[in-house]
């Protein structure tokens, strides 16, 4: 504050009322191969319908429905999963040409914004073989959208007809909606054509029948658009090319469908499908880069499909048409030079010169010489265009340092918060022993790396799966895991679940490492993050037909001595989590998952708080703030049940002058954490009638 200079009342505030923020304990991470969806960057998805929408279903191949029933399970137990879907050899379908890789949206903007000749006119927004079944429908004028009387019958045709004579079939495509009459009446969908002949079917109509009443020769023909009617009118042009001056006919209509029925379920050539199977539709979108709505959005039809299309990227125009992705420069005001008349048109002709802006002279019949705007209006395409897109490709078979790559994307910590790392597919890359370390390894360095989070690691997948003696199945995992990196941020597992999938009606084996940070996730919410997940209270794994290897007591003590965790089948009481070990390997306190959680919530959100005090002096008054900050947060963790005692140091005792000149600021906090009960003995001491229990109490 400044120096006072004159009596007076001078207010000032103090803000005592900082706390420890709370922080984020339950945000999963898991990477791998996915049927669609962004190519290695994150995405977060609250639920299995999200992932599915976003990333697609589980697939067969290389067994890829492991790494998405991982992610699957985990999303049974909380709301917050950060996917990344793996680069592996995947590109995107494309209208023509050589498919390429765009990987998401800021990819598609920094490389393919301003076009990509060589792929024709669109993308499928995700790579894989998913956008294949991607169609679109371009109507770019009012004579693509409709025409009249186009031609006409030249015979006479018989009710349910399928084949009709025409006086010129050239006029018309495959899927040109028509009617014969100058009414509406009953229109119909063209199958195939040719000089004399159209092949028709009742519109949306799912058997596909021929005529519904008889036609005359020499009745009129009127051709449509095949979506004509999911729009309001034929594009014309723009309110912005209008009052702007910046050409005309710069409106066009697109429509995307799903051409092979494996987007919605719905094939566009399929009998009654022309209608279920569109996916979107984009209105009045314009042909000029800067022709704004009446809001001031762009309706520039390339940036339009950009911000609002789920489906696909603009690539380049259309190769028959002129001036798309150009403005017009608008009309300047004639310059009239008079040399007698009173106007260029009128009875009185005299040598009127009108001088435009730009474009060719022309001399009307009077005399009079024109320079006439020329240019100014889009090239329109007679026809609609279909663009079927094709050649995107899938690659589930992902190599480890592909994965690696992926996982990467989590390394981190200031711009990416998660919490439990799901290793995903056993073995990773692989389903051999020879891949279970290499993919251990990589989880083990990202966690050490970031030290605020915790990875969960399945045994590879012939491990267990179909191995009929428990006893290999034991030495299996065992082996699985011995090699594996210790740490007290890594967390493995023993077993595969059976579980039903419902988008391929079969049974599955697999990983339960999603289910083991699930129950963690899920003791955060129902307690705490420093409770175990552990036990018949909180560890109920969901979703389980059968274990792949239920262990017994003696193979879950050897499981439990090689820091693996068992998932065991207790008749009438479920599928449990039968340990809460870390795989760290020496005798710590750091050994046990709620330990480490423990530790991991109260280093994020004292070192959050901390913050506050960087810049500020190292002197008593700002230690007695960080104390004051800090012990009410332990005592109500301590009330928690999470801590038994704690102490909290922040004096001259550890910030020496020393510490201070290196300008730094130290807080020594000790903690006695709780700790997880994991053994129970049960004495059963018979006493005769006559001793006292006071005489043999604590005795044993």
């Amino acid at each position: 504050m400044s120096f006072l200079k004159s009596p007076g009342v001078h207010v000032r505030e103090i803000d005592l009322t900082t706390i420890v923020p709370a922080v984020s304990t339950s945000i999963g991470a898991i990477a791998g191969a996915f049927e669609k969806g962004p190519v290695n960057s994150i995405v977060t998805v609250g639920s299995e319908e999200d992932l599915v929408k976003v990333f697609g279903k589980p697939q067969n191949s290389s067994n890829q429905f492991e790494t998405f029933f991982t992610a699957a399970n985990f999303l049974q137990y909380t709301d917050q999963l950060k996917v990344v879907r793996c680069e592996s050899g995947v590109t995107n379908a494309i209208a023509s040409g050589t498919s390429i890789l765009i990987r998401d949206d800021d990819h598609y903007e920094d490389s393919f914004e301003d076009g990509q000749a060589s792929v024709g006119e669109w993308a499928a927004r995700t790579a894989g073989i998913h956008g294949n079944s991607l169609g679109v429908s371009i109507c770019a004028n009012a004579t693509a959208y409709e025409e009249t009387a186009v031609t006409t019958t030249s015979a006479e045709e018989a009710l349910g007809q399928t084949v009709i004579s025409v006086t010129d079939g050239t006029v018309f495509t495959i899927h040109d909606i028509v009617n014969f009459g100058e009414t509406l009446g009953f229109e119909y969908q063209v199958t195939a054509a040719d000089a004399s002949t159209i092949t028709i079917k009742l519109k949306d109509d799912p058997n596909g029948v021929g005529l519904q009443s008889t036609i005359a020769t020499a009745t009129n023909i009127r051709r449509r658009w095949r979506f004509y009617d999911l729009f309001d009118a034929a594009p014309g042009t723009s309110d912005y090319a209008t009052q702007n001056q910046r050409g005309t006919l710069d409106e066009i209509h697109v429509v995307v469908y799903d051409q092979q029925g494996e987007i919605n379920g719905f094939a566009v050539e399929s009998n009654g499908n022309r209608t279920s199977a569109v996916l979107e539709t984009f209105a009045n979108l314009s042909k000029n880069p800067n022709c704004k709505s009446p809001q001031g959005d762009s309706v520039y039809y390339a940036d339009k499909i950009f911000r609002t299309s789920s489906f696909i990227y603009w690539m380049d125009h259309n190769s028959a048409g002129t001036n798309w992705g150009t403005d017009f420069t608008g009309e300047t005001s004639q310059i009239v030079m008079e040399d007698g008349g009173t106007d260029g048109a009128g009875a009185n002709a005299g040598d009127n010169i009108v001088l435009d802006a730009t474009g060719t002279s022309n001399e009307d019949e009077n005399g009079n010489i024109e320079l006439e705007i020329g240019g100014t209006s889009y090239a329109a395409l007679d026809t609609p265009t279909t663009s079927n897109l094709k050649n995107g490709t899938d690659d589930y078979a992902v190599t480890a340092g592909e994965l690696e790559i992926a996982y990467d994307n989590f390394e981190d910590t200031e711009s990416v918060d998660v919490n439990l790392i799901l290793g995903g597919k056993g073995g990773g890359a692989g389903d051999s022993a020879s891949t279970q370390d290499t993919h251990v390894t990589m989880l083990h360095a990202l966690v050490e790396t970031r030290r605020d989070c915790v990875a969960f690691a399945s045994p590879h997948r012939s491990a267990t799966v179909g191995v009929s003696s428990s006893i290999t199945a034991t030495d299996n995992v065992v082996d699985a895991f011995d090699l594996c990196p210790s740490s007290s941020y890594m967390v493995f597992d023993s077993s595969y679940k059976q579980m039903y999938d419902k988008y391929n009606d079969v049974f599955r084996f697999v990983p339960m490492n999603g289910d083991t940070a699930g129950l963690c996730a899920f003791t955060d919410q129902v307690a705490d993050a420093w409770f175990s997940p552990g036990g018949f209270n909180r560890g109920n794994v969901r979703g389980a037909i059968k274990l792949s290897y239920n262990p017994k007591k003696s193979e879950r003590d050897q499981l439990y001595r090689a820091r693996i965790n068992p998932i065991v089948d207790f008749p009438g009481q479920g599928v449990v989590l039968f340990g809460d070990k870390t795989a760290l390997a020496k005798p710590s306190a750091f050994d046990r998952i709620n330990v480490r959680r423990l530790f991991l919530v109260l280093e994020k959100a004292i070192s959050t708080a901390a913050k506050f005090s960087l810049f500020e002096f190292n002197d008593e008054f700002t230690r007695a703030q960080f104390r004051n900050l800090i012990e009410p947060f332990l005592r109500d963790v301590q009330g928690r049940r999470g801590i038994f005692d704690f102490r909290v140091v922040c004096d001259d005792t550890n910030n020496t002058g020393e510490v201070i000149d290196r300008n730094e600021f130290i807080g020594d906090i000790y903690i006695k954490p709780a700790r997880s009960i994991n053994f129970i003995t049960l004495n059963f001491i018979a006493v005769r009638t006559g001793v006292e229990f006071s005489e043999v109490v604590g005795q044993f």
